[in-house]
């Protein structure tokens, strides 16, 4: 599985979610967006969930690495 990965902990807060819409959108059929965040992103799972079709929601996954890094899977249908 391909894609891409974008570090968001150094993007301010209201630019990241329209940021990741951005580069879901760019993403083919079966590849992933890998997100490194400074807190869980629940609101983004389910912003995702609720707006895009293409989000499959069953092979999201989230890991939290350290206090401060969580590392996101979005898997595009």
């Amino acid at each position: 599985m391909t894609g891409e990965t974008l570090d968001l902990r150094d993007v301010p807060p209201p630019e990241r979610h329209p940021k990741v819409f951005d580069a879901f959108d760019e993403l083919d059929s079966g590849e992933a967006l890998t997100l490194v965040n400074d807190h869980d992103p629940k609101p983004l799972y389910y912003q995702m969930q609720t707006e895009v079709e293409s989000f499959d929601a069953d092979e999201y996954v989230v890991d939290k690495i350290g206090p401060d890094q969580f590392i996101a899977t979005l898997r595009k249908e």
